[in-house]
């Protein structure tokens, strides 16, 4: 037997039957059906959502975006490239540090169009840290990694002096290093011991995020990793947490961790080296990350490098080589709705940014 085939209904347009046509309540069936239609295309304007390619000056890969506000938005990738955006993306200005052509900046943290730092991404002296205070015009170098089997992972400040640099473990710990002067001296913090082989991911700048005044998360990979390390109180004392994601290579862990509140957050990874595969690719947690659990929804369509909460719609986005996926339930169930390739994402109010391979930026759009 053939299935019929379906044609859709236009529930505006249909007709109703009977003499008169009232409800119980007194309104015409024919109103309800138009106050129905109106709440239904309402409905699926709120739900409809679709990046936005943006025109690029650059097709070097792009790893670090910062949001500043609707207008104002930096971003950062390889060839000591980074680019600035005055008016919500319409035109991006594109520059590189001098004396930085052979590094790759995988991380931008900006404060406003004027004041940002850089973050160089490789081993012992290519990890370096960088600022300007001018728009870009003029960049001082503030930290090379002295140590020759260091890599710099993330930076994120909770105010325009404070902040924390990511690496990957020296000596048998991560590297912490904070900050009370914007940057100009740097402390390295103690922390619990690293496992064999365990590492940070330096693909989006959110495998490290700050909350408060002195809250701090970050999250690792690699065969023993897929754990979260939490403080409190700035870096003096750390908790470590296991999670349900993959560990099971070196190219497999957590990459990205948020939080929507003190309390509710998502972790997303998976291998960066199997993009379509969606096992123990995301974790929630309801206690500030103490513990974690795998939904039991419909997970991200793939490895995911970096996961963001978006406050004014009260929704999460993650994005990764192999797409795009949307959760409107605390990270219970996800829905994919973009295929492009993109690396980070990040949020400022309603207005999101992602970047990705080949110079590619995009703003997120609501329909």
């Amino acid at each position: 037997m053939t299935p019929q085939k379906l044609l859709p209904v236009d529930i505006c347009s249909m007709r109703t039957s009977g003499r008169a046509g009232f409800s119980r309540r007194g309104a015409s069936a024919p109103l309800q059906r138009r106050l129905s239609c109106g709440l239904l295309l309402a409905a699926s304007a709120a739900l409809a959502q679709t990046w936005t390619v943006q025109p690029s000056t650059t097709t070097v890969s792009l790893r670090g975006v910062s949001a500043v506000s609707p207008a104002v938005a930096w971003v950062s990738g390889a060839g000591g490239t980074y680019l600035r955006t005055l008016d919500g993306g319409a035109t991006w200005q594109a520059g590189a540090v001098p004396g930085a052509a052979d590094l790759d900046f995988r991380v931008v943290h900006a404060l406003d169009s004027r004041r940002a730092w850089l973050v160089s991404s490789g081993p012992g002296a290519k990890s370096r840290i960088y600022r300007t205070t001018d728009a870009g015009a003029h960049w001082s170098l503030l930290l090379t990694n002295p140590d020759a089997s260091g890599f710099f992972d993330a930076l994120a400040f909770w105010d325009a002096r404070r902040g924390v640099a990511l690496g990957d473990p020296v000596g048998g710990q991560f590297v912490i290093l904070t900050t009370g002067d914007g940057g100009q001296t740097w402390q390295r913090r103690k922390l619990p011991p690293a496992l064999a082989n365990e590492g940070a991911f330096a693909a989006s700048n959110t495998c490290l995020a700050l909350r408060g005044k002195r809250e701090v998360w970050f999250a690792t990979g690699g065969p023993s990793g897929a754990r979260v390390f939490h403080s409190r109180d700035g870096g003096e004392h750390w908790d470590v947490s296991a999670t349900p994601l993959r560990h099971d290579g070196p190219g497999a862990g957590i990459f990205s961790l948020a939080f929507a509140d003190p309390s509710r957050g998502v972790a997303v990874g998976g291998d960066y080296g199997k993009p379509a595969d969606n096992r123990g690719n995301v974790a929630v947690t309801s206690d500030g990350g103490r513990t974690w659990m795998e939904p039991a929804g419909s997970h991200p369509h793939g490895y995911r490098s970096a996961v963001a909460y978006l406050a004014a719609r009260r929704l999460w986005i993650a994005v990764g080589t192999s797409g795009s996926d949307i959760s409107r339930d605390g990270g219970q169930t996800w829905k994919p709705f973009d295929s492009g390739s993109y690396n980070a994402i990040a949020v400022t109010g309603d207005a999101v940014w992602a970047v990705g391979p080949a110079g590619h930026i995009a703003r997120l759009s609501f329909k």
